[in-house]
């Protein structure tokens, strides 16, 4: 980790400078992501468990998956599910995953890749590594972040973003210490390729052991901070912080971050996903796969998912359309 790396920092432009009149962001709390299963039984940290939902306004919820080291046979993926009201966010730091989805969308993301889905008005979609990795095995480490949408943009039509690694911007900081990777949204005017209905900024940070990090941040979002692995510091106050753990930030228009001098040999830097974006404030209802704003639209996601509205599976093809059968004789 991580899947996208510079040869020589100092060639990349640099965060702005972090001038004497913006405010550090104080330290609202700091939380520990439990361990869970997802899908079929890869393991996740649960980063956003236990956080108020008005704190995390306009992020629902995030796993980290892995990083996991998988002997041959063992990766594993989700079953065909369905979702509507949301975006998901798939970066994958490490490892390969396929995806596919009812509207026709889907592809093979790996290394830096990023695939962000619209469900919108509703979609239902399979993640799952490919055959050779499951043959393989392999290293497996990626985050799935759910983007909320507000109510005029919950039905709208499902689109697939193929995000790759050579479309992330790339940003240093002033002394080199720090390689910063622009997902979506855009840090001192620097954009990342991500296309959002809901304004955010999604970056993912290393620093070096001992180096601090002061990043300009738009006083409208809100900022999390969740770290995939090390250990450093973050806010004014220099609050620790270490892998699987988030940090919800408070008002103000920076955000620091530092890490340790001391870190371990298994994880060399420190690796910090931030995230911010414009609270929606509207009410949520989120139940399972879907996320709208009242139980009534729940109720209705699930009809209309029973109903087959929210797309059928694609047909498997060169499969026999007709019922094939077998006399005992030739068994």
């Amino acid at each position: 980790m991580p899947a996208v790396t510079v040869e020589d920092i100092t060639s990349l432009d640099r965060v702005p400078p972090f001038d004497a009149t913006r405010v550090h962001r104080p330290v609202r709390t700091v939380t520990i992501a439990p361990g869970g299963f997802e899908g079929e039984g890869f393991p996740v940290r649960r980063a956003f468990a236990g956080v108020d939902l008005a704190d995390l306004d306009p992020f629902i919820h995030m796993d980290q998956m892995g990083e996991v080291e998988y002997a041959p046979g063992e990766p594993k993926g989700t079953p065909w599910h369905p979702h509507r009201g949301f975006e998901t966010v798939t970066y994958i730091i490490d490892g390969t995953f396929e995806h596919e989805d009812s509207n026709g969308g889907g592809g093979t993301i790996t290394n830096g890749d990023t695939q962000w889905m619209t469900a919108g008005a509703g979609i239902l979609h399979i993640e799952k590594p490919p055959e050779a990795l499951v043959v393989s095995g392999g290293l497996f480490h990626g985050v799935q972040l759910w983007v909320n949408l507000p109510k005029a943009q919950k039905w709208a039509p499902p689109r697939y973003q193929d995000l790759r690694a050579g479309e992330v911007g790339l940003l240093a900081s002033t002394d080199g210490g720090a390689l910063v990777r622009v997902i979506a949204g855009s840090l001192g005017g620097h954009g990342g390729p991500g296309e959002t209905y809901t304004p955010i900024t999604m970056l993912h940070v290393t620093l070096s052991p001992g180096a601090t990090l002061d990043l300009p941040w738009d006083p409208s979002y809100n900022a999390l901070a969740y770290v995939l692995s090390g250990a450093g510091s973050v806010g004014i106050e220099g609050r620790p912080i270490e892998t699987g753990q988030l940090a919800v930030l408070g008002p103000g228009d920076g955000v620091r971050l530092a890490a340790s001098t001391a870190q371990e040999s298994r994880a060399p830097e420190v690796e910090v996903l931030v995230l911010g974006g414009r609270p929606i404030r509207e009410p949520v209802a989120w139940y399972g796969p879907f996320v709208m704003n009242t139980k009534q639209e729940l109720v209705t996601a699930f009809e209309d998912f029973r109903a087959g509205r929210l797309g059928s599976v694609p047909a498997v093809h060169h499969t026999p359309d007709h019922i094939v059968e077998t006399s005992s004789d030739e068994r």
